[in-house]
């Protein structure tokens, strides 16, 4: 594929996947090696695009990010409450991910891991959905208590093994505390602000130098398509997800996640 069809077409594989229980960083991995794109050239380009799609979610959610700014300036009850929870359940993944950077990094090239999490993910969706019991109705992210907020941030970190999910291990961790579906959904997405951003920060730290220097295959150019298209893309699904899942649940997710493992690790063994 020409660089910048890959671009496109990575851009809308990120943005459809990325707030939805599927793994984003899975299908960017299966997607660059359909593609026939080398996984090393494009693996900062998969995780700096994912910047375009939480670009989304404050786009979407401008009004709350702005209230609880307020609110924090303001030293009020429910802004302070908020920016603690975002901060509480992003803290387990900015400690984990530090210390075990390399490890998870070196995941990140190995397409065989992403099938088997892709079908364990959704044999785990299946058994939450059918036991979980929610009994925080009415309950927004402000009026999370500490114990489940920081439950949630450990259930994010499982979305370092590529094919778990970030949204699928955050919901599916809220829901099994009792959090209600569509709190569970919001918080997910703000958590993902504060997560991808640091997950952005240090993957381009760590490859500035050659970036600058022109060393990489893909450039900036390339990295700003995918940007707009994943913005676009994951913006029309944050708005059809909420009420989505409010009213159907998770289910179907769980059996796409075990079909498209299945289908994945029939072609990583037989292609």
């Amino acid at each position: 594929m020409n660089d910048f069809i890959t671009a496109i077409f990575l851009g809308i594989v990120e943005g459809l996947t990325e707030f939805i229980p599927v793994s984003s960083t899975g299908h960017l991995i299966l997607a660059t090696e359909l593609s026939g794109a080398d996984p090393d050239q494009w693996a900062m380009f998969n995780v700096v695009i994912q910047l375009g799609a939480i670009l989304a979610v404050v786009y979407q959610y401008w009004g709350t990010f702005w209230s609880a700014g307020m609110g924090v300036l303001r030293l009020e009850r429910d802004g302070l409450l908020f920016a603690r929870n975002i901060l509480l359940g992003f803290l387990p993944s900015a400690v984990i991910g530090l210390a075990l950077y390399k490890s998870f990094e070196a995941m990140l090239g190995n397409p065989g891991i992403v099938p088997w999490a892709l079908i364990a993910g959704g044999i785990a969706i299946l058994a939450i959905e059918r036991v979980a019991k929610p009994n925080d109705e009415g309950r927004g992210v402000a009026e999370l208590p500490v114990g489940k907020v920081l439950g949630v941030g450990f259930a994010q970190c499982l979305a370092m093994i590529p094919g778990v999910s970030r949204s699928g291990a955050t919901i599916m961790g809220a829901l099994a505390m009792g959090i209600n579906r569509k709190t569970a959904a919001e918080f997910s997405f703000f958590l993902a602000v504060p997560t991808m951003i640091g997950a952005t920060t240090v993957e381009v730290a760590s490859n500035y130098d050659e970036m600058m220097a022109g060393a990489t295959h893909v450039g900036w150019d390339e990295i700003a398509v995918g940007f707009v298209v994943s913005f676009v893309v994951a913006l029309v699904v944050i708005r059809a997800f909420v009420n989505y899942v409010s009213r159907s649940g998770f289910t179907p997710f769980a059996w796409y996640r075990i079909v498209a493992g299945t289908a994945a690790l029939a072609w990583l063994t037989f292609a």
